[in-house]
């Protein structure tokens, strides 16, 4: 219980700490907000500089390429992993690699391409090794991220993942648990939260190609798919 509370406070600390620091307009204050219009709209093309400009953990000077993150700028789905991979870091770009190829066939399996969703990673940056994201260094991108989805507007959030999901939600429940329910995320003070699911990462079926995990991801999508009013390709 008390490894949780640690958890918690630490996140809170980064987060506070990163809006003081970088000015998180998704934490305005009462008086900020008096005169919203006249605030300059960050696009999603200045988070991608702001990514590339960053340097706050040490991943930012091991990198090849940034990889802000890719796709519909209106999107009413996002996918969120947890961090880009070798290939990722090769090519700037995410989910490129065989997890990648299987988030398009699940993509394309919901009736939509990759270009009428959002996908990107909470940590923007390939840690080297290709080892698990650090605390800190995800919620040192977290702004960036949060920024992201205040653009974009999205109805609906997939977290792909143990990592992506305990990041998001601020739990240490395991994946198995979170999966094929419904949570509030709340990215702005100034909007409405979207509704987030967890599933299993893609890079976690290729490993564990089982019909019964097939089916829970399956299931989890069915859900997104029925919140959103789409008509899937496959029935099972």
């Amino acid at each position: 219980m008390a490894e949780k509370r640690n958890h918690s406070n630490l996140y809170r600390q980064h987060v506070e700490m990163e809006a003081f620091f970088v000015g998180d307009f998704t934490r305005r204050s009462a008086a900020a907000d008096t005169s919203a219009d006249s605030q300059p709209k960050l696009t999603l093309e200045d988070i991608a500089a702001k990514v590339e400009a960053c340097r706050k953990c040490d991943i930012g000077s091991t990198r090849l390429h940034p990889v802000a993150g890719e796709g519909n700028p209106r999107a009413r789905l996002v996918f969120i992993g947890e961090a880009p991979g070798a290939e990722e870091d090769q090519q700037g770009r995410p989910f490129v690699g065989r997890a990648g190829q299987l988030l398009t066939k699940m993509i394309t399996a919901m009736g939509l391409r990759r270009e009428d969703v959002f996908i990107c990673n909470i940590l923007k940056c390939h840690p080297l090794g290709n080892r698990d994201p650090k605390l800190d260094e995800a919620l040192k991108c977290l702004p960036f991220l949060k920024q992201q989805i205040e653009i974009i507007q999205p109805e609906v959030i997939v977290a792909l993942g143990a990592h992506a999901a305990h990041i998001l939600l601020e739990t240490e429940k395991q994946i198995g648990k979170l999966r094929g329910q419904w949570y509030d995320f709340y990215f702005s003070e100034s909007s409405p939260p979207a509704k987030l699911m967890p599933t299993y990462h893609p890079a976690y079926l290729l490993r564990y190609y089982s019909y019964e995990n097939r089916k829970r991801v399956w299931d989890d999508l069915q859900k997104v798919c029925e919140r959103l009013g789409l008509e899937t390709i496959l029935t099972s």
